[in-house]
């Protein structure tokens, strides 16, 4: 893969944060300065400690008394940081690494190993799960919900399989829309700007009778293409249309049932080389992609008074076509039932049982084909987890397993066992260890993958026949092995500061290589060409450790800062017998300092002013230098049920690089400073 260096500004890294601070004290000043301003701030640090979550355990629960390195991302948050897409939402999370590779695509991961397939991350939304068995993880520009209808996500750093599987290695992601009774309402939002070009949201909730309730949305957005380091244009464009609906029947008994779907559609563009058996080897050109699928979800609940039962069911199909790359179709079906008890006033138990059908197709192309183009997988699960209260509620001891069967490795086992102290009412300490795999993906077994052409005679080929340097999957391959060490620390040192520190040590084995093969010959397709093939193996293995810190400052009733460090360090190296040519840490494609500021200030009675000042440090690997970014966002309440937003991205620098694909070579494309603007209104 080509390294690209970008330029860096680095002394708007000075003196521009100086400007910004300046600014945020200015409009401290003038918000003291008025007389009858009241107090809008929507949560306190206390409220933030007792917010509900149900992803660590998958029961409600404090974020104070789970024992894992959890964040809340709220409805308010998402709101006033001015986010128009998840991942954008997401950079609010402490420990999570995302990057925007062009318009339309990005590498996220937690702790370590981001790439635009990136594998070690689960995410759900609703609790469906949305990764890919094509290559376990996310295809990002098709998660979407309407962001004014996502209630919080909650976003776990570190193993998560015990309750939710392979796959769940280095965090969990889960999207919690709103219930429809809560949406009760119409909306209506449209706006645009320099880079997201045009945006339309429509919502409309009702009532069918006293406890049966449902909301309908529809949005669409386009966004404009973008340019790539070299300045030239990366026909990066992107458009979709989306559409759902919810409905909520619960009556005064103890049944629930929770019903909703979604449609979607979508084009987006790129700028794609590919390799070629004839001079010059390869071709650049502007490619079209295509996306369209759905899915229905069905929830029923009862409670028992001592005990409850849920089950959940849903069907997800998908379908995306890169023309002259390849095509894949997916259907998911997928049946969860769970059921949870006291077994003593300090003991609960959660067990479980899941099973997952998959059925894949895909067309292929010279460039990419799995074998073989049909498949179907089978996942049968079941899991079981006990919470013990011991010393009046004082230690929670959390001991728990998963055991998982899948058509590639057989049986998993995924076991963890958590600790959490209330040192006192406003402290606590907590540890984990914790067993994860990552199973392997329908490309680490069937892929072929020809990633570049050598001409003949040159640098790297001294033949007179052009080299095809592949990359092939193995039936052999096997699953990728995590033991993780975690510590963390939360204290409420008084009513408006609060701190949450979490470190943690992962152990990996079996990490994915690629292993070379010997070369032959081969004259399908024509011209007759020498094959250099690499095959996936399971023969790199190392250590990350790192620490992620989060504090919460209420510095008066309308104003408050919040701020995140994280640091990573990663010692990932072959194994002994591994004949692999790339470097040990491969792509070192995380960033091992990041850090955020945010503030929230309600200027006025009417107006609310966000800025958030970003860090990213270097990532050598892919050449790309360290960056700040500074966003800005105003809302302001009009009268008659309206609401204008405006917003403005990357203030620091004209634009920036922030990742560099894998494996599939499309031009990256920089991040440029954009403004965008909306008007909301909202039925009362």
């Amino acid at each position: 893969m080509q390294t690209i260096r970008y330029p860096h500004n680095s002394w708007r890294g000075i003196t521009q944060p100086l400007l910004v601070a300046a600014m945020t004290a200015l409009f401290v000043i003038a918000a003291s300065a008025q007389s009858n301003v009241v107090d809008v701030t929507t949560m306190s640090v206390e409220d933030l400690m007792n917010m509900q979550v149900t992803s660590v355990s998958k029961r409600t629960q404090k974020v104070a008394d789970a024992a894992a390195a959890v964040y809340v991302i709220t409805q308010e948050d998402i709101r006033r940081s001015g986010s128009t897409n998840i991942p954008e939402a997401l950079r609010l999370a402490p420990g999570i690494q995302v990057a925007r590779i062009d318009e339309n695509k990005w590498a996220i991961s937690s702790r370590g190993f981001n790439g635009r397939f990136a594998d070690k991350l689960l995410v759900l939304i609703d609790g469906r799960s949305v990764y890919t068995p094509l290559f376990s993880g996310v295809y990002w520009n098709v998660q979407d919900v309407m962001l004014e209808d996502v209630d919080r996500i909650e976003v776990i750093r570190g193993p998560g399989a015990t309750l939710w599987g392979a796959n769940a290695v280095n965090g969990v992601i889960n999207i919690i829309t709103k219930s429809a009774k809560a949406t009760q309402a119409a909306l209506a939002t449209a706006g645009g700007g320099t880079e997201l070009r045009g945006f339309s949201n429509l919502r409309y909730g009702g009532t069918l009778k006293q406890d049966t309730a449902y909301r309908a949305y529809a949005k669409y957005f386009n966004v404009g293409a973008s340019t790539n380091p070299f300045g030239a244009g990366a026909s990066d464009n992107w458009d979709s249309l989306r559409g759902g609906f919810r409905g909520d029947w619960n009556p005064s008994g103890p049944d629930s049932i929770t019903l909703q779907g979604d449609m979607y559609r979508s084009h987006y563009g790129e700028t794609l080389t590919i390799p070629t058996l004839t001079s010059p080897y390869s071709s650049t050109f502007p490619n079209r992609g295509g996306i369209s699928g759905g899915n229905i979800l069905g929830r029923w609940a009862h409670d028992f008074g001592n005990s409850a039962t849920s089950l959940q069911v849903y069907f997800d199909k998908t379908n995306i076509s890169e023309n002259s790359l390849f095509a894949d179709h997916q259907n998911i079906f997928d049946i969860d039932f769970q059921h949870s008890f006291h077994l003593t006033d300090s003991q609960a138990v959660i067990w479980g049982v899941g099973y997952r059908s998959i059925g894949d197709s895909n067309a292929s192309s010279f460039t990419v084909s799995l074998q073989p183009d049909h498949s179907r997988l089978n996942q049968f699960s079941g899991f079981a987890q006990d919470e013990i209260s011991l010393f009046d509620k004082r230690v929670q001891l959390t001991l728990g397993s998963k055991l998982e069967h899948n058509d590639f490795t057989g049986l998993e086992v995924e076991p963890n066992a958590r600790v959490l102290w209330n040192i006192t009412p406003n402290q606590s300490v907590w540890t984990a260890v914790s067993r994860a795999a990552r199973t392997p993906a329908l490309t680490e077994r069937g892929l072929q993958l020809v990633s570049a052409v050598i001409p003949p005679g040159g640098p790297g080929n001294p033949t007179p026949l052009p080299a095809e340097a592949d990359v092939y999957g193995s039936n052999k391959f096997q699953s990728e092995d995590l033991l993780a060490y975690e510590v963390g620390y939360r204290v409420q040192v008084s009513n408006n500061v609060s701190a949450d520190i979490a470190t943690f040590y992962n152990n990996y084995t079996h990490l994915r290589s690629a292993e070379p093969g010997q070369p032959f010959l081969q004259t399908n397709p024509a011209p007759m060409h020498l094959v250099v093939p690499f095959v996936a193996s399971n023969k790199m293995h190392g250590g990350t450790y790192g620490a992620e810190i989060f504090t919460e400052y209420k510095v008066i009733p309308r104003w408050k800062m919040v701020g995140s460090y994280s640091y990573l360090q990663m010692d990932i190296r072959k194994d002994a017998t591994s004949m692999d040519p790339t470097p040990d840490n491969p792509n070192m494609s995380s960033p091992r300092h990041q850090f955020y500021v945010r503030s929230s200030l309600d200027v006025f009675r009417h107006l609310e002013h966000d800025l958030t000042v970003r860090y990213v440090a270097n990532l050598p690997g892919l050449g790309i230098p360290s960056y700040y970014s500074v966003d800005t966002h105003f809302s302001y309440a009009l009268p008659r049920s309206f609401e204008l937003s405006i917003g403005s991205q990357n203030l620091l620098n004209r634009k920036h690089l922030e990742f560099v694909p894998d494996f599939i070579n499309i031009s990256p494309t920089e991040v440029k400073r954009s403004i965008y603007g909306s008007i909301t209104w909202h039925s009362e």
